[in-house]
């Protein structure tokens, strides 16, 4: 199934079939068929709210996450549409703050798919189409809305005038769409650029932002980047307006510091919403963004394990994730034994991944994927062994925990795989919200 979305309520699950039905089973890049789509809806994405379009290959979804949290501090009502989901497919449609229920999401799929017929469309374009409709019938005063895959041919680039852009962290990923070039990758990000719109970017390597530059120069925008028009250390951001100090965000991790930064600079350089700097602040401290260094509480998984072992989840599917891992997990850790469960979907590069968290864990328990194609934990197992590390095998995040419990108490994590960390907060009572 597309996304593998299932639904505890029958009307949605329904709905959900007639999907897989209709859909061709796999991602597919291009604007042809999403416009069509929408033009059948009497094109809903012409009739939102203002929209801050994000891209970028990590980070956009806390990016996405750190809006919202400063618009809704400043008494703002804010639609959201994310991807992918984690544990229930209505965590992709956030109506004026909360998340679409159950009767509206079965009677909105519908909607959608009886016009569906004969397009093609994919999951994620019925997806966005349906998002796009509950948009521009809810009253709100902005929407914000993330990039499901690269940015030029992405479904949600049909978008005519978002009153700000944004860039986060970039890197490879997703190879068999966007291809192994870090400049290509960077050009289909900032294909989300459009004429007389502002786009602000973190800083890149000079090659990428060229590349940036060039892509959004050809498109009529205008840069807001890095170094430029804005600028953040040490927590004090400034810009042509004056500065803030940012506070220690509430997402964990260095890089989180920077997605922060990145949405300030987007929410300063935009004039159809005001947000007050005391919001943005007060946005830092209040964002939530599941699965993205997020410690666990007690619940029905996490109990298995000795009170004093701190657990930790993060989708971190990718080496540039990996990356940010190895540089915020000592301080998390404090410098604690540490161990790692891992769960790799097959068309993701194990390799690069665990050649970098290698640096700050000391032992590994693989695990599989649920539904999807994965690398067998036996093998993730032997590269970590490879590495120096040693290295179990268990049939799921629970069986790993069990096992670790009897070791000493340490600090766990568990990352790799998105759709693993949906896995992960069902099992635990923590279903997103």
């Amino acid at each position: 199934m597309p996304d593998f979305a299932v639904s505890t309520d029958p009307a949605v699950q329904a709905q959900l079939d007639r999907l897989v039905t209709l859909s061709p089973g796999a991602d597919v890049l291009g604007l042809e068929r999403i416009t069509r789509l929408l033009g059948r809806l009497g094109d809903p994405h012409l009739r939102l709210p203002p929209v801050f379009h994000v891209a970028g290959t990590n980070g956009k979804g806390s990016t996405c996450a750190f809006l919202r949290a400063a618009m809704e501090a400043a008494g703002l009502r804010v639609h959201v549409y994310a991807s992918p989901h984690l544990v229930r497919f209505n965590e992709r449609i956030r109506l004026a703050g909360t998340l679409i229920g159950d009767a509206a999401l079965a009677a909105l799929l519908a909607e959608v798919l009886d016009v569906a017929e004969g397009i093609g469309a994919s999951f994620f374009e019925i997806t966005t189409a349906a998002a796009f409709l509950a948009f521009s019938r809810v009253r709100a005063d902005a929407c914000v809305i993330e990039v499901g895959l690269g940015g030029r041919l992405d479904a949600t680039n049909v978008l005519p005038a978002p009153v700000m852009c944004g860039i986060a962290a970039l890197g490879i990923d997703h190879e068999a769409f966007l291809g192994s070039s870090p400049t290509g990758i960077a050009g289909e990000k900032a294909g989300i650029a459009k004429p007389g719109v502002p786009v602000a970017t973190l800083a890149y390597p000079d090659t990428l932002a060229a590349r940036v530059a060039e892509t959004v120069t050809a498109a009529g925008g205008s840069l807001v980047a890095r170094g430029a028009a804005w600028d953040a250390i040490d927590g004090r951001y400034r810009d042509a307006r004056g500065t803030i100090d940012l506070p220690e965000p509430a997402l964990s991790g260095a890089h989180q510091r920077d997605n922060l930064a990145l949405a300030t600079a987007m929410l300063r350089h935009q004039s159809a919403v005001t947000v007050p700097d005391e919001a943005i602040v007060a946005g830092a401290k209040a964002a939530r963004w599941p699965a993205r260094m997020q410690r666990l509480r007690p619940g029905p998984l996490i109990g298995r394990v000795d009170p004093r072992h701190g657990v930790w989840l993060d989708g971190a599917h990718n080496e540039s994730a990996a990356v940010e891992i190895a540089k915020a997990w000592p301080r998390i850790s404090r410098g604690e034994r540490s161990a790692l469960v891992l769960g790799m979907l097959a068309n993701k590069d194990a390799d690069a991944v665990l050649t970098h968290l290698a640096q700050v864990i000391d032992h590994v328990v693989a695990v599989p994927v649920p539904g999807h194609a994965h690398h067998a934990p036996a093998e993730l197992a032997r590269t970590a062994r490879t590495l120096g590390l040693s290295a179990d095998v268990a049939t799921d995040p629970a069986a790993a925990l069990d096992m670790l419990a009897r070791s000493e108490p340490e600090a766990v994590l568990i990352a790799g795989s998105l759709y693993l960390a949906g896995t992960v907060l069902a099992a635990n009572d923590e279903v997103p919200c």
